[in-house]
Order: structure tokens, then sequence, then C-alpha cells
């Protein structure tokens, strides 16, 4: 497996198997990678001939105070998840090898990001959007892969691919959770035994809401009403959002009558997770 760090490098390499008529996967990540990653990379490996993973801790999409400096990081433990699962290359790069002196290009997204994340943390998606375009620009993928656990993410990466004409097939792949029900987070790791509990209200909320719509409800008002009563329940969380909104557009909807999407994001004590369920 390569481990690289410059652009150039990494052209070069996918430039070679581009030569030899093999198809490439793309894997973006932020390290401190867990079975979440690892499903994406075997799910690239599977229908790819190279697989490439990024790890880079992205600064512009980090607001002015959230955890950029506490995000945690092991690279070692990732490239060696990456070989065991069968990735080709580790891109790895430096913050000056992404942003080089004066850089000044981004890629902003309307209405789709309006909403959910976008809303409490208005400057993430542009950071999010550029981080990923400028990646497609260096990888060339055939496919990326992207869990559904950041399904805004998703949307908005479906969409500025599908308006910047990209030609990369974006590919979404289902939550992981642990055992208990609690989705997979590289944040997981900042929860105190006591918050760690107390997070397994979030699955709770969302296989409630689940279950009212295959129930028979439609009416999305009364869903997230009986998400956020499970919700206030645990001391320990309090609510940044619970909405239901169209899967296309990530508009604001209030009856389970089209594919949707049911987000919450919620604080335990002070990090915030997210989690969510489809319905196509």
């Amino acid at each position: 497996m390569y481990i690289e760090q410059t652009i150039a490098n990494v052209k070069k390499q996918v430039k070679e198997w581009r030569a030899q008529g093999l198809s490439v996967g793309f894997v973006p990540t932020m390290g401190y990678l867990h079975e979440g990653h690892q499903s994406l990379i075997q799910r690239a490996v599977e229908e790819n001939d190279k697989v490439v993973v990024s790890i880079f801790v992205n600064p512009i999409q980090f607001g002015p105070k959230e955890d950029l400096e506490s995000y945690p990081r092991d690279l070692d433990a990732d490239c060696t998840l990456c070989e065991k699962t069968g990735a080709a290359m580790v891109f790895c790069p430096e913050v000056s090898e992404m942003y080089g002196e004066g850089f000044s290009a981004y890629v902003d997204m309307n209405g789709v990001t309006a909403e959910l994340c976008g809303k409490s943390r208005p400057t993430h998606f542009r950071g999010v959007c550029t981080v990923v375009c400028k990646l497609f620009n260096i990888v060339t993928p055939d496919r990326a892969y992207f869990g559904e656990k950041d399904a805004q993410q998703l949307a908005v990466i479906r969409h500025m691919v599908r308006d910047l004409n990209m030609n990369v097939e974006v590919v979404g792949c289902p939550i992981v959770r642990e055992a208990d029900g609690l989705a997979k987070s590289s944040r997981n790791t900042y929860l105190s035994p006591e918050e760690r509990k107390a997070a397994l209200v979030l699955s709770r909320s969302i296989q409630a809401g689940k279950a009212m719509i295959q129930a028979g409800e439609k009416n999305g008002d009364r869903v997230l009403e009986e998400m956020c009563r499970i919700l206030s329940e645990e001391p320990l969380a309090k609510i940044d959002y619970v909405e239901m909104v169209r899967w296309d557009s990530i508009e604001i909807h209030h009856q389970a009558d089209v594919p949707v999407l049911v987000a919450i994001a919620v604080y335990i004590g002070t990090t915030r997770l997210i989690d969510n369920f489809i319905l196509e």
C-alpha cells in the first residue's frame, strides 16, 4: 500500500493505474477510522480495481468554536486498517499541501445546505464541498463512497457532482452501529462512560420515529414530537435539531408521503452527535 503526502505523487500513481485500464474507488475521511469507515473501504474494494483513502482533518469545515484541535487522530492505526481492508493508497496531506499560500477558491452550495447541520454550522458545507471538490480533482475516482450517517453531506455532495458535471459516481453506504445501537462516530471517543450510556437516547429516538412511520403514521409533526419526547427524557441530552426533510432536496417536509430523511443532532454533554433514518 502506498502512503502519499503530496498531490503530485497521488496524481502520478493514479495516472499509472489509468494507463493499465484500472478503475479507481475513493473514500474521503478525516481519519481516526472505525468500522463505519472500514465498511466504506470494503465496499470500494469490492467494486473497484484500486482504492484510495484520504485522511485529512479539513480545517475549513470547522467553525471557530468547534473541535478542530481536539479532533482525534491516529494515522498509524488508520493506515493499518486501510491496508488490512485492501486499500491501495492512503493520501494524508498536510494542510499546507491542500491549501497553499493565498488560497482563495471555495465551493458554495445553496438550498440543500440551508437546513439541518447547515443551519447550526453555517460555514461547514462550504468547507466540505471545497475539500471534496479538490480531492475529486486530485484522485479522479470512478466512484466515491460516503456513509449515510452524514446524510445531508451525502445529499450535498450528490448535488455538487450533478450541478458541476463531475465525472464520478457517488455511492451512499448504510450506517454502521455499535451492538447497542449507537451510530459509529470518531466523536464517540469524547464521551465519558456516563455520557456513552446517555447517547443511546439518539438511536432509541430514531428507532421510535422509524417504527411510527412504518406502522402507517404519515404526519411528520407527530413523529418528530414523539422523537423529541424521548430525547427530552435524557438529562444529559440537549437537542440541536430534530427534523423531517425531503431526501432529494433537504427541504423541510411535514408528511411521510415522499422519500424523506428524518435527522437529529443532539449534544451529549459537550459532544455533538448526529443520527438519522431514510425512508425511500
